[in-house]
């Protein structure tokens, strides 16, 4: 608590407790710590940090590596050292040194996770354990330290338990990336009532420096302690719940608590046996009276870093060991993602691996693991199959099949069960009320119900589904969704996916690219046939994928009428020409797309360059937005920065529209994920829809490029961005009502220039992604909405006591760069 006077107040600031720092090891600890390893059943994957004797480096080459690890203070992966090395000084970093990471043990903490030696995090030592000449310092004080503090510590050592133990509590990661290491994973059945948990959990450990760094860093200093102060007494009498220092197996030193006793032979008192959970590891064990020492306060100020958490998804199936089993074997030995869904004394969580090129959902991929095997589809290669429906088509050609099975018959079944109980029940119980990726859940469709697995969550009240049973992706509302009711879920859970994804044989992916024009005259194919016959050419286990040929009932089995053949022979893989830009006479530029694909068959007859059709589509063309009112010169006006590229131009949003605006994102993104792609005509200064990162915009077309590529400027957030033609559909007039929300501006107060890139970083620090006061200089209009500039102050009114006008802010800082210059 430190106390602070406000003029005539006096106000208290509280702040965190500190944690132990890392203090680095003399030469005895050094020797000791390479020849002792924690136990691996202590701590299978992070071994003590290594700090061992150095060799010869140059203290040039130290000071810098010690440099990069100050930008890095959650650490540093050893494996990508050598290339921020080699990026920051433009020196090639040496190869051997990755080889034998304890050559930088003098400047700096080896974090070892696991037994491959280059598969370790580095980080920086406090600096006052390092002097001028790059050596570690302070030995004599350490042991002196110890040595003084000896005394007090035997007197402590006199008190009798049970003792008041205060030991703070763990402070969930808040910031940045998160990653866990698993420790320990347990069943309710498996769990005593006094044991470490009551929940289908995993102990987990945070990894980071004021964590598992930390952690290691104690556990050493125990072993220390323990070892040298022979006047260390045994804890007791010992009790249920009493933390206690045990001695380990490999001369590990642990903090501990008694949760059951158990004596083997009455007559000898050293033979009894205490269970004992390890806080900071997460399991049991049974250890001897003889290794159970008092727990010294320097090593009550540590958090128990072993944390109970539950995985979102999996808790209706915490009994179930082939859940369990799953869950251990993705998890162990492996340092994880993770996403904190609910912040609580036991946080719930969503697992990631990343270690692989794609990213992989623990908490999905488990549930996978309950899957009845007699339900799932298997294909047989040059099996043929009848009755088979294509439920869905993707723009790379790629399609999913749906064919009789017992697992479809099945599905059926348990849908229309759950259709007869929502038929007495308000749905409205079953909300999801906190959607993640990965999550299972249930969505109205063609008024019954299907299973969804939520797979992009855009907003609050907008996400992507997939359609488990017909492969089928959609944006909808979170309103929408329903949780599967819990007499239903096992069952639910237990069919695997009724939907196989396929490909056509002898045609793209492999072949080449799908053009527009294939796709469209695939899905009017495919989709408006209720059946056909398929054969099964290969299988492709790694990508999940069948190579098929597929016949209307009329031609099976002939193969040069199949649909892959016809699709072949059709007109319809000419890619679009280069787009270009067209000068009329009159001067005026304007744009259009040219396309040499035109198909006469009669099924498909669109052009790209014919604008009749284009106009007479009921999607307005010259419509425009009120432009949005602006605050007179003077006035105040509340608003969000949302692009600060200097101080000369950035973007302001006006405060009081965000959540419209977020409302119509949310629209345009369920409209046109359901909405008939369209070929559309493409003309500069022109407004459209434009889907960029899975959100879609409001943008006009700023200029055409080559390829296929256009320049869009985001009328709503004042982005300039580049998009696929593929990537732009019509603006239809329910999105043509909301005023165009992004507001060009210029910082007053401040002379025009040409800035630095040193005043563009301060002033983008200061501004963007903020919300603050705006004062208007003076408003410059424009014919086009989307041009007009104001000319405005910007107050930073976040603090209690002071507002910050940025332009002063600005000011100095000029005068200072002007200063260094």
């Amino acid at each position: 608590v430190e106390k602070v006077q406000t003029g005539d107040q006096l106000d208290g600031l509280l702040y965190p407790a500190k944690k132990i720092p890392l203090v680095a090891k003399n030469d005895t600890e050094q020797q000791k710590t390479s020849q002792n390893v924690t136990s691996s059943k202590a701590d299978p994957l992070l071994k003590p940090s290594v700090e061992t004797r150095p060799a010869s480096l140059s203290s040039d080459f130290k000071q810098k590596v010690v440099n990069l690890l100050l930008k890095y203070p959650s650490g540093l992966w050893a494996t990508a050292l050598p290339k921020t090395y080699q990026n920051t000084y433009q020196v090639k970093f040496p190869e051997d040194v990755l080889n034998n990471l304890e050559l930088l043990s003098d400047v700096c903490i080896v974090d070892y996770v696991s037994e491959v030696p280059k598969k370790a995090i580095l980080y920086a030592k406090p600096q006052g354990c390092i002097d001028e000449n790059l050596n570690v310092t302070e030995k004599l004080q350490r042991r002196g330290s110890v040595k003084g503090t000896t005394e007090q510590q035997h007197e402590e050592s006199k008190d009798r338990y049970p003792e008041n133990i205060t030991v703070p509590p763990l402070i969930i990661p808040s910031e940045g990336s998160v990653s866990v290491i698993v420790l320990e994973l347990k069943n309710t059945n498996e769990l005593h009532p006094n044991s470490c948990g009551a929940f289908f959990v995993k102990y987990c450990r945070y990894v980071g420096k004021d964590y598992s760094s930390t952690q290691e860093q104690m556990e050493d200093d125990m072993k220390a302690y323990y070892s040298q102060n022979s006047s260390v007494s045994l804890a007791q009498p010992l009790s249920v719940g009493q933390l206690v220092a045990v001695h380990a197996e490999e001369d590990a030193w642990l903090r501990a608590r008694i949760i059951s006793n158990y004596i083997c032979d009455l007559t000898l008192f050293s033979l009894c046996h205490y269970q004992v959970c390890y806080v900071d590891h997460g399991f049991s064990e049974f250890v001897e009276r003889n290794s159970v020492y008092k727990l010294q306060k320097q090593f009550h100020s540590l958090a128990f870093q072993a944390a109970k958490c539950k995985l979102a998804g999996l808790e209706a199936f915490c009994d179930d060991p082939v859940l369990v089993s799953a869950v251990e074997s993705l998890t162990s030995s492996k340092i994880l993602a993770v996403e904190i869904l609910e912040k609580s004394d036991i946080p719930l969580l969503v697992l990631y691996d990343t270690s692989g090129e794609d990213d992989i959902n623990i908490n999905s991929t488990c549930l996978k693991a309950l899957h009845d095997k007699s339900l799932e589809l298997h294909l047989q290669v040059d099996a043929l199959y009848t009755n088979v429906r294509v439920t869905s088509v993707f723009s790379d050609g790629s399609l999913y099949c749906q064919m009789p099975s017992k697992g479809l018959s099945r599905l059926h079944e348990i849908l229309q069960k759950l259709e007869d109980y929502f038929h007495y029940k308000q749905t409205s119980e079953f909300n999801v009320s906190l959607p993640f990726y990965g999550k299972i859940c249930l969505f109205p469709s063609k008024g019954k119900w299907a299973r969804v697995e939520i797979r992009i969550i855009h907003t609050r009240r907008a996400l992507d589904v997939q359609f488990m049973d017909t492969g089928t992706i959609a944006a909808v509302k979170v309103s929408e969704l329903r949780e599967i009711p819990p007499q239903f879920l096992r069952e639910l859970i237990a069919i695997p996916p009724q939907a196989i994804k396929c490909c056509l044989a002898d045609l793209p992916p492999n072949s080449g690219m799908w053009t527009p024009d294939a796709v469209l005259w695939l899905r009017d194919t495919v989709m408006n046939c209720p059946e056909f016959s398929m054969k099964v050419i290969k299988q492709d286990s790694s990508k999940g994928i069948a190579h098929v040929y597929l016949f209307a009932p009329e031609n099976f089995p002939d193969v040069e009428h199949s649909i892959n053949q016809q699709i072949k022979n059709a007109d319809l893989w000419k890619h679009q020409k280069d787009v270009f830009l067209s000068v009329t006479p009159s001067g005026t530029s304007s744009t259009k797309v040219t396309s040499a694909a035109r198909v006469t068959s009669g099924k498909l007859e669109k052009s790209l360059s014919d604008p009749t059709k284009e106009h007479s589509s009921a999607v307005s063309a010259i419509d425009m937005p009120p432009p949005l009112p602006l605050s007179k010169a003077g006035e105040l006006m509340d608003v969000y920065v949302s692009v600060a590229c200097h101080p000369g131009h950035f973007i302001v949003q006006p405060w009081k529209e965000l959540l419209n605006l977020e409302a119509l994102m949310e629209e345009m993104i369920l409209y046109y994920s359901r909405a008939e792609e369209k070929h559309v005509n493409i003309e500069k200064n022109k407004l459209y829809a434009a889907k960029i990162e899975n959100q879609w915009y409001r943008v006009v077309i700023k200029g055409i490029l080559r390829n296929g590529v256009l320049s869009v400027y985001e009328l709503d957030y004042g982005k300039h961005e580049f998009v696929s033609i593929e990537k732009v559909q019509p603006l239809v007039d329910t999105f043509r009502k909301l005023p165009f929300q992004a507001i060009k501006a210029q910082l007053a107060g401040v002379k025009s220039q040409q800035w630095s890139e040193e005043a563009s970083i301060v002033f983008r620090n200061l501004v963007e992604k903020k919300p603050l006061v705006a004062q208007i200089e003076a408003v410059n209009e424009s014919p086009n909405s989307w041009d007009r500039k104001i000319v405005t102050f910007l107050v930073d009114t976040s603090l209690p006591d002071t507002d910050i006008w940025i332009h002063d802010f600005v000011s100095e800082s000029l005068m200072e760069f002007s200063k260094d210059d």
